[in-house]
This record gives C-alpha cells, structure tokens and sequence, in this order.
C-alpha cells in the first residue's frame, strides 16, 4: 500500500509538471503573463516528484538478495536519471519544453514498474562493476536527453526551412542555442560512455561472451557514431540536418544495445 501511494502521488506530480510548462507554453503564445512563478514551481513539482520516484525505486532495486535490474525497474530508473538531469539543466539552460515528454515517460515508467513484475538479480557486485553501471546510466539518460533536443531541433529546422514559424519556433530558443545545446550534451554523454565502456573492459570479466557480445558491439557502434558526430562538428562544422540524423542514429543504436538486447534476454528467453 505504501509503494502504490507513492507511485500515485510520484506520477500525478510528473503529469502536473508537464501539464504546467504546457500551460506555460500556451500563456507564451497568447502574450499573457502568468500569475504565479510558474518556473519555480516546475522545478518544485519536478523534485517532488523526483523524491517520490527515488524512494519508489530503492524499495523495488535493493533486495537482500542483491541490486533488481529487471527490464521495467532498470527502464524507471534511467527514466528517473534522465528527468533528474533534465531538472538539473533546468536551473541554467533554456531546455523547459523537454518536460513534455520526459516527465510523463517517467510517470508511464512508474506505472509499468509496478504493474508489471520483472527480475533480475545482481548478487556480487565490485566496486569497479557499480562504477560501470553508474556511468552507463548517465551516459545513456544524457544521450536521451540530447535525442529529445535532435528532436524538437529537427522539427525547428523543418519550420524555418518552409517558412511555417508555428508554435514550436515561438517557444523555444532560436536555433543557434538549440544546436549549441545539443552538442554540449553529446559532449558530455560521449565522455561518459567512454568511462562506462572503459570501466567495463576493466571490471568485467568477459565483455565479449555469449550474453554480453550483442550489448558490446552495438554500444561500440554507437560510441563510434557519437565520436563521428562530435568530429565532424569539430572538423567540418557539421550541423542542423546531419548531425540530427548522426545524432539519432547513435541514440538508437545504444537503445538496442542495452534495452534491444535486454528485453530478449529477460522478456522472450527469460535468461
């Protein structure tokens, strides 16, 4: 009863805070001016929902029997990093309309995590293997984050190139703070992932066996999709449609390799 009362009031917190920056986004285009701090009180409504969503998940990860990183308690807890990085972004670049997708993602993530059971038990963890776990995370929430703003980027490009300035371009930043955004995430999840990767060559016994090679490969191909990214910005002033699709490719691939080969393992062979 307590789990599901915190699961309740962590998701009806999320879905407030996205429903408040579209309100927000709403007042922008109607020219009014809100009444309250509508800013601070989405930072406030995003941590308390935050709070929730980390005491939700030290109840279902932490066993006596060891760390639970089943498909949907691991899926809520990287969707947890990536609205606690968000939120932290928050508090000095102009990226409020990410809220839209990433905290109801996080709310559906609660939902699926306790409705849905999933197990799988890391009994004996080293030092070096909760080093590496912890810097895949975060390299894998920024990433997504920095898919997000491909996205809405994407779609900014898309509107200027046609002429239609609709209610995207109002709202968001112009288009230069955008891309200088996006790269300065990529930056930053490229450095991470090359820590996990590091890490996990090191403490990991065998990062080529049987049911590791698929996550190994497909992260090394996108590590090397994000590196061509950053690359060819650094060398060729790449930018706007082509480092968008890099982008999204690179995020993809990584998708497969940690959720892609995750979910065969756990949902389909039950390994």
């Amino acid at each position: 009863m307590k789990l599901f009362a915190l699961s309740f009031f962590a998701i009806v917190l999320y879905i407030a805070a996205a429903s408040l920056q579209m309100y927000r986004g709403a007042t922008i285009l109607n020219l009014t001016v809100t009444s309250f701090p509508s800013k601070p009180l989405l930072l406030l409504l995003g941590g308390l929902a935050m709070c929730l969503h980390a005491l939700i998940l030290y109840f279902n990860l932490v066993t006596p029997a060891g760390l639970n990183l089943g498909f949907f308690h691991a899926a809520s807890l990287i969707s947890w990093m990536i609205a606690v990085l968000l939120l932290l972004s928050l508090l000095r670049q102009p990226v409020e309309n990410l809220v839209i997708v990433v905290f109801p993602l996080a709310a559906l993530t609660i939902g699926l995590e306790g409705y849905i059971h999933s197990e799988r038990i890391l009994s004996s963890q080293t030092y070096g293997v909760t080093l590496h776990i912890l810097f895949s995370i975060i390299a894998y929430s920024l990433l997504s984050i920095s898919a997000l703003q491909a996205l809405f980027l994407a779609y900014q490009d898309y509107q200027l190139h046609h002429k239609h300035p609709g209610w995207v371009i109002q709202i968001l930043p112009p288009l230069q703070v955008m891309e200088k955004l996006l790269f300065q995430m990529i930056a930053l999840g490229f450095v991470l992932l090359s820590l996990g990767m590091i890490s996990g060559m090191v403490f990991l016994e065998d990062i080529f066996a049987q049911h590791l090679v698929h996550k190994t490969v497909l992260s090394i191909v996108a590590w090397c999709v994000f590196g061509l990214v950053l690359w060819g910005h650094w060398r060729y002033g790449w930018r706007g449609r082509t480092a968008i699709g890099w982008n999204l490719s690179g995020f993809f691939i990584l998708m497969l390799a940690y959720f892609g080969s995750k979910m065969v393992l756990e949902l389909i062979l039950h390994r």
